[in-house]
């Protein structure tokens, strides 16, 4: 099942994973803004869309985790950090053993990569407790990509036992409009020759989202691309675009 955004939605997309059991999901503007730390900053306000979000995603009110990100390419166990009101672990990517925890990463132009990771065999992995999943969700914007966000998210993954994954790479700032300086652009190419681009007017760009599907291929993780760009598509946030406005969220939950 895959559900694009419609008038009534507050998915963008949303579509279920690993035997059905497992949802991945990325939110549209009719979420509203998630982020406590940019727009409205109504902090009641924002915690009333997180548990309309909750509602609509079928999980118990206030385990929703998000996390405080700052660009880094630190991953976290879940399972370590409960969720607690106000209050969020920092980091830029984090994983749930079992799926046991439904995870969000927010974002408004670099890219929310979420992953499932299953045994070969489908059944019991090799993580304590016998699991047979593991989920994660990465924000990898580009400094949290260069310095291994993926890398590290995927080898937790791997430590718990997953040894086929999938990733969903969501709505980000494409090749064609993420503009930088002449100079950044060309100093990445030399090491990350995928990042390397051109905005449709000529200029030098990142495309994080090839880069992003060459790290993770290059670990044969299978990878899903979900073509938006927050810059063209008014139904996502941006901050380049509009900025302050908001952050919407790359989700995966397991379906109780």
């Amino acid at each position: 099942m895959t559900e694009a955004g419609g008038v009534d939605s507050l998915y963008w997309w949303h579509d279920t994973a690993a035997g059905g059991d497992v949802h991945v999901a990325f939110t549209s503007v009719r979420a509203g803004n998630l982020a406590r730390h940019v727009g409205d900053e109504d902090v009641e306000q924002i915690e009333v869309r997180r548990r309309a979000l909750q509602q609509r995603m079928g999980v118990e009110p206030g385990t929703l985790r998000f996390l405080d990100q700052v660009h880094s390419a630190t991953v976290l166990d879940a399972a370590a950090h409960p969720a607690s009101p106000g209050a969020a672990p920092t980091g830029d990517a984090w994983f749930s053993r079992a799926g046991a925890e439904p995870l969000a990463i927010m974002v408004a132009d670099c890219l929310p990569v979420l992953m499932v990771g299953r045994t070969a065999s489908g059944g019991t992995s090799r993580a304590p407790g016998g699991e047979a999943l593991v989920t994660a969700a990465a924000h990898a914007g580009r400094a949290g990509l260069l310095d291994g966000v993926l890398e590290n998210t995927v080898a937790a993954l791997h430590e718990y036992g997953a040894e086929r994954i999938q990733a969903w790479i969501g709505p980000g700032a494409c090749g064609s409009c993420y503009e930088v300086p002449a100079a950044m652009r060309d100093e990445l190419a030399v090491r990350r020759p995928a990042i390397a681009s051109e905005t449709t007017w000529g200029t030098p760009a990142l495309d994080l989202r090839s880069e992003a599907e060459e790290v993770l291929r290059g670990r044969g993780v299978e990878v899903r691309q979900l073509a938006g760009c927050t810059i063209e598509d008014d139904t996502l946030f941006s901050h380049r675009r509009a900025p302050g406005e908001g952050r919407f969220a790359g989700l995966v939950w397991r379906a109780r």
